[in-house]
């Protein structure tokens, strides 16, 4: 059970709970998540926005069990579909700062998310001349792309999300496809596309230690 919402050069398709069934999004998938707030051991995983890079965005909304969700199965929110195409081996998962999204995956659906890239990762380490690494000044910067951050901070634990939050929430991972493209070129210009490789390949690593508390101290510090 499914709406479709039409807005400017964007189609956002929203489900309840899981993907339907036999949805392909292709061999790399954008893939972004709304939380209830940035604590991954207190706030619960409400949305979870994948894209093809075609200008359509699927949001899949996650209702807890006694808001009309799926009981959890072992302690992990029962979708299936979903959970089959974040561990997929064969599909490329595209976020931007993974670090807290494939964390938060990993403790609510109880998957280990991989392969993955990282925008973010990926901008910190050939856009060195500059400290502004977020998504809105990326697309700006590299793709002449403005998109609103306006509904950041809203409730995306609400039963009902508006279509102002879903047109945001979809903005999120609709150009990533695109800055992927122009942040790999500047990786391979600059010789740093296997170092790269090798930081996205410990990313799903780097989110089992901040589950397990080790974000402070850094363990990898002195």
């Amino acid at each position: 059970m499914g709406t479709t919402l039409f807005v400017p050069n964007a189609t956002i398709h929203l489900h309840r709970d899981d993907l339907p069934p036999g949805l392909s999004l292709g061999p790399v998938v954008a893939i972004d998540t709304e939380t209830m707030g940035l604590n991954p051991h207190r706030d619960r995983l409400c949305l979870v926005q994948l894209s093809s890079g075609d200008g359509a965005a699927h949001c899949v909304q996650i209702r807890p069990a006694h808001l009309g969700g799926p009981a959890r199965r072992g302690g992990f929110v029962d979708c299936p579909n979903l959970r089959a195409m974040l561990a997929d081996p064969g599909t490329v998962k595209l976020f931007h700062f993974a670090r807290f999204d494939v964390a938060i995956l990993h403790k609510e659906l109880g998957v280990t998310v991989a392969p993955v890239r990282c925008t973010k990762v990926a901008a910190k380490l050939v856009r060195t001349f500059t400290d502004r690494h977020g998504l809105k000044e990326l697309c700006r910067e590299l793709l002449g792309v403005e998109i609103s951050k306006q509904q950041q901070t809203s409730d995306w634990g609400a039963p009902e999300l508006s279509s102002e939050q879903l047109a945001y929430a979809a903005s999120d991972v609709l150009h990533l496809h695109a800055l992927w493209e122009k942040l790999e070129g500047l990786l391979r210009r600059e010789g740093r596309f296997d170092l790269a490789e090798a930081c996205f390949r410990f990313l799903p690593t780097r989110g089992a230690l901040d589950l397990l508390g080790y974000a402070e101290p850094d363990i990898f510090s002195h």
